[in-house]
Order: structure tokens, then sequence, then C-alpha cells
């Protein structure tokens, strides 16, 4: 491709967006939350008990229902996710993630609709929400 005056110009306005972005309150809020976050030992081990039993969650939805530790399984991953949610470090970061996630939103909707109203972009932390498994609700949930 052949970098014409309007290309460059383009490229310059993206990376003065992206720097507002990085500088904006928003991102410091993030950084902030995510460093308290990683010094909380408590909220590691919280995550990382998480992590651990969603490792068993994946390996039970192979078989779903029929597994024979899948009642167990998923009355013990309900039960770590909401003690690791309902953490102080946990639940801040994840609000801040949100945040930053809107702005990013807010900030593709804009451009996309400044060039067209056709064209799609993220809204609502679409980027953020559990939208099922993949396999197109084949696997019974609701994708």
């Amino acid at each position: 491709m052949i970098a014409t005056l309007e290309y460059v110009e383009i490229l310059d306005y993206s990376e003065k967006l992206g720097k507002m972005v990085l500088e904006s309150d928003v991102m410091e809020n993030y950084k902030k939350s995510r460093v308290a976050l990683d010094e909380d030992i408590e909220a590691q081990q919280l995550i990382k008990a998480f992590t651990e039993m969603k490792s068993h969650y994946d390996d039970i939805q192979r078989f779903g229902r029929y597994h024979p530790d899948y009642n167990e399984i998923m009355k013990k991953v309900r039960s770590t996710k909401r003690e690791m949610d309902m953490n102080e470090r946990v639940a801040s970061f994840k609000i801040a993630e949100r945040n930053l996630q809107n702005l990013l939103d807010e900030i593709s909707q804009y451009v996309a609709h400044s060039v067209s109203d056709d064209i799609k972009a993220p809204k609502d932390g679409a980027a953020l929400t559990d939208t099922g498994c993949g396999h197109g609700g084949a696997c019974g949930c609701a994708s």
C-alpha cells in the first residue's frame, strides 16, 4: 500500500487518540485496581482456586450431566466464583475493567458511525459478556 499524506494523518490521529485513552482517568483507575488486585494475596488465592475449579468444570463439560461428578463440580464452581467475585479487590477491578471497556466501546461507535451508520461497532460491553461456549448452543448452553 502506498502511504499517502491522508493515510499518515489518520495514523497520527489514531496514535493521539490511543495516547488520550492511556492518559485518561478511566485508564488510571484500571491500572490502580489491577495493581491492587495483583498485590492482594487473598484475591490471588481466590483467583487461583477458581481457575483450578474451572479446569475441572471444563473436563466435565465434555460429558455434561452424564458425568458422575457433574452436580458436585457445578456447585463448587458456582460457590468458588461467588467467593472470588465478592472479594473487594476483584470486584473493584471488574468495575474498572467494565468502565474501560465502555470507554473503548464508545470510541469505537463514534469512529464507526462517523464513517457510516451501517458499520457495526461493539457496544454495551459486548467484549466482556459471556456469549456461551462457541458451539452455537449445541451443548445446551445459552449461546
